[in-house]
């Protein structure tokens, strides 16, 4: 077993530390305590170390797509958001047609997992409302079907599964009452007001799809889904690009919802490449300054990677690093069933770390006890 130690500052048990010698063991974390007594084949850093990011909605980035359906292109998306922060994540489809969303998800079932891990894989749709599609595609958009789902999930039963689901659609609550055990349902994409997205909740969905964006918002005499997230004890999503939701209202959620956020990016193909036009899916969408448009102006994705999503959790929301730094591993860990393994710096977690500069910018990122 090769052996590799750590030495520095750390986020251990909610708190930054310093002299935290971290000793890895081949892909796991076998110890981690406190020292003066730092072995010579330590490596000393001036870097933060904390768990490493966890996106449980990715769609790309390096210019592919998910849907692509193509284990070379997954490998460049999986690549590159290592080098981001990224050590693990879920695969996020889009509405599509029937045998695209199968070609999706049979490549994502066996692509290697160089770089992030993927864990699990997000169906964001095709079961949704038209009205609050945001740039999917409406012509995909379709009533839930249990046969569906099921020949869908035959085809990676070793991963987790994550569905994004508008609840009053026809077919809706006999969808998640069926798979509630086995699915991950998580309500948006939905004009649905707050009593139907509690329901919902009756029903067996446990988090919410990028809070804010595409549900009915919240209003002092109608709280909608937003203020059926806020009320409940499920988990939610957000967007932390500055783009899709206000700073102020990052704030807002992580200090209302502290132990219920994960951070996400909602990447799409354009994720680190130029200013310029790209496809998501059938659509065309237009980078520009930092986000990404149909023609029509509506938001289509973003380019944001999660150690961005970090970085401005602190500097543009003002919120503490050590309440941001759970948002991106511990809480999504726990939302797609991974907290056994991953999402802290502790003994028996998986070795997924990064190392943040004084600047909170990604140094170095370590992915199963291997550099990414």
């Amino acid at each position: 077993m090769n052996i590799r130690q750590l030495f520095g500052r750390a986020f251990v048990r909610g708190a930054i530390q310093d002299d935290t010698l971290i000793t890895i063991g081949g892909d796991s974390i076998i110890d981690v305590s406190q020292t003066n007594d730092v072995p010579a084949a330590a490596e000393r850093t001036r870097c933060l170390v904390v768990p490493g990011f966890i996106d449980v909605h990715v769609h790309g980035g390096d210019g592919a797509d998910f849907m692509d359906g193509s284990e070379e292109q997954n490998a460049l998306i999986l690549a590159f958001h290592a080098k981001h922060g990224t050590t693990a994540l879920c695969a996020t489809t889009l509405s599509g047609s029937v045998s695209d969303i199968r070609n999706a998800v049979g490549a994502i079932s066996t692509t290697e997992s160089k770089g992030a891990e993927v864990v699990g894989i997000h169906l964001e749709g095709p079961y949704i409302n038209r009205q609050r599609a945001g740039a999917q595609d409406t012509a995909s958009i379709r009533p839930a079907d249990i046969q569906e789902l099921t020949a869908l999930l035959a085809l990676a039963p070793h991963l987790r599964w994550m569905m994004t689901v508008a609840p009053e659609l026809d077919g809706a609550r006999a969808l998640i009452e069926h798979f509630r055990d086995r699915v991950l349902f998580s309500i948006g994409h939905t004009a649905a007001g707050y009593s139907e997205a509690v329901a919902a909740l009756e029903w067996g969905a446990r988090h919410f799809t990028h809070l804010f964006n595409a549900m009915t918002g919240m209003h002092h005499r109608e709280p909608g889904v937003v203020g059926a997230a806020f009320v409940s004890d499920a988990t939610a999503e957000l967007i932390a690009d500055g783009i899709h939701v206000h700073p102020v209202m990052l704030r807002i959620a992580a200090t209302a919802m502290p132990h219920r956020i994960a951070l996400v990016t909602d990447a799409m193909r354009a994720c680190g490449l130029a200013d310029g036009e790209y496809k998501l899916y059938g659509s065309d969408v237009r980078v520009a300054e930092g986000a990404a448009r149909l023609a029509d102006g509506t938001l289509a994705g973003s380019v944001l990677t999660m150690g961005d999503a970090v970085k401005n959790m602190v500097e543009l929301a003002d919120v503490p690093i050590e309440m941001v730094l759970p948002l991106a591993s511990e809480v999504p860990a726990r939302v797609i069933g991974v907290a056994d393994r991953k999402g802290r710096i502790a003994h028996n977690e998986d070795a997924d770390l990064v190392l943040l500069t004084d600047r909170l910018e990604i140094d170095r990122v370590i992915v199963r006890g291997a550099d990414a």
